[in-house]
């Protein structure tokens, strides 16, 4: 698919296959392109091409491997989402444990003390996940995220749903502070009135 949609060709030296296995070294293992041209024995401006001519052919497939989402329509008969016309999708994050070099440690701390990194998806309706953003270290707050995640390009009319850690913005409908939304805040004596 890489050759025939891609666009992506053998060069007299290196073929498409070890293009593509330069491409996921780099990608899956964080490496930069000194590490990576000693592994492949070739010269930097050798991984520097390669790598972003793979680069280009998985932007260039970007319509077949990216779903849209589809927004909840009016004729929705299901019961949990039927309130939620024109509602794209849900947005939320979440924080996973790290380990991180000593100096970058304080951009990884979370409010609770632990190095973490803030990953932030959209999941659609049936619970796939078809955006995830795990750019940012565990002190990054919600808005400064959602500014970066602005580049979903939601439609006029449409929005994403969002837990009450993001900013009221256009496309993005957060839920209210103050109240009681999960079940575990109407235990221990505190009936919904």
């Amino acid at each position: 698919m890489l050759r025939t949609r891609g666009g992506l060709e053998t060069t007299q030296y290196v073929d498409v296959e070890e293009m593509v296995a330069i491409f996921f070294h780099i990608v899956a293992h964080d490496v930069k392109n000194r590490v990576a041209r000693r592994h492949f024995a070739r010269s930097g401006e050798t991984m520097s091409r390669h790598f972003n001519a793979v680069f280009n052919a998985v932007l260039r497939l970007h319509e077949i491997f990216l779903k849209q989402p589809d927004p909840v329509t009016h004729s929705c008969s299901h019961e949990k989402w039927q309130w939620f016309q024109n509602c794209l999708d849900a947005l939320d994050g979440t924080h996973i444990k790290v380990n991180v070099s000593m100096i970058d440690r304080p951009r990884y701390r979370s409010r609770k003390g632990d190095i973490t990194k803030n990953v932030h998806g959209v999941s659609s309706q049936n619970g796939e996940f078809i955006f995830v953003m795990p750019r940012w270290g565990g002190s990054t707050s919600y808005s400064r995220v959602l500014r970066d995640v602005v580049s979903l390009k939601v439609q006029k009319g449409y929005y994403y749903l969002c837990d009450a850690g993001y900013p009221n913005a256009e496309g993005f409908l957060p839920l209210y502070r103050g109240q009681r939304y999960y079940l575990t805040e109407w235990r221990g004596g505190n009936p919904p009135k």
